[in-house]
């Protein structure tokens, strides 16, 4: 039996339809899975969070990460408006 689970359950995946601690017979379809769910956080959701996803045995684990802020360049001293 193979597993995804996800480290921490942020607001949108609490809404999605995404399942938590999935059983999965097949190493293969766990992997597809993980990877689709990877794709679906990182490039449909909030962007408030980076989720990637490693293998240890029979488990996927989705982890969450803050994502990183953009800097705009400007140093903040009132003089680049």
């Amino acid at each position: 039996m193979f597993t995804i689970n996800i480290e921490k359950e942020c607001g949108c995946f609490k809404k999605s339809d995404f399942e938590n601690n999935k059983h999965f017979a097949s190493k293969d379809d766990a992997l597809m899975e993980a990877m689709n769910m990877v794709k679906v956080m990182n490039d449909e959701w909030c962007q408030k969070h980076e989720f990637t996803f490693s293998e240890d045995g029979q488990n996927f684990q989705i982890a969450v990460d803050e994502r990183a802020k953009a800097h705009s360049g400007c140093c903040g001293g009132g003089h680049c408006a």
